[in-house]
């Protein structure tokens, strides 16, 4: 049998993790201006059909958070997409992405940490999906 104390405790619980309309309002523009910003970054490109479980590691690279999708650029003409699960979309204000690979790629389901820059305090995680190349036509 619940207590009384137990069923409140719960009731907070919910509305703690619950939204007010405006803050579901700001979530869904944000995802738009994210997913607009994507298409943007990723406009003129092809990607490859089948998405790969890994990316080989490049000597640079530009990384770029759109919500919980990170971009890889390696150059105008080639870029990497993985979609993440969340957590790490502070890469995209300035965070710094943190990757370990011990195989030399970055894989799906590695890891990833994001460091503030001011800081340095870690900001947040995530782990990657499968990543898909994106290139010029002919490249």
């Amino acid at each position: 049998m619940r207590t009384a104390g137990s069923l409140i405790a719960v009731a907070l619980t919910l509305a703690a993790c619950t939204q007010t309309p405006e803050q579901r309002v700001a979530a869904q523009q944000a995802d738009a201006v994210a997913a607009e910003k994507l298409g943007k970054a990723l406009a003129g490109l092809t990607p490859d059909k089948p998405s790969s479980s890994c990316m080989p590691r490049f000597p640079t690279s530009q990384v770029q958070a759109y919500g919980p999708t990170i971009v890889y650029t390696v150059s105008r003409n080639l870029k990497y997409r993985t979609d993440t699960a969340g957590g790490c979309e502070r890469v995209g204000r300035g965070d710094i992405l943190v990757t370990q690979s011990p195989i030399g790629q970055l894989c799906q389901g590695d890891i990833a940490t994001t460091i503030d820059q001011t800081s340095r305090t870690f900001s947040g995680s995530c782990s990657f999906g499968p990543f898909t190349r994106y290139s010029k036509s002919g490249s």
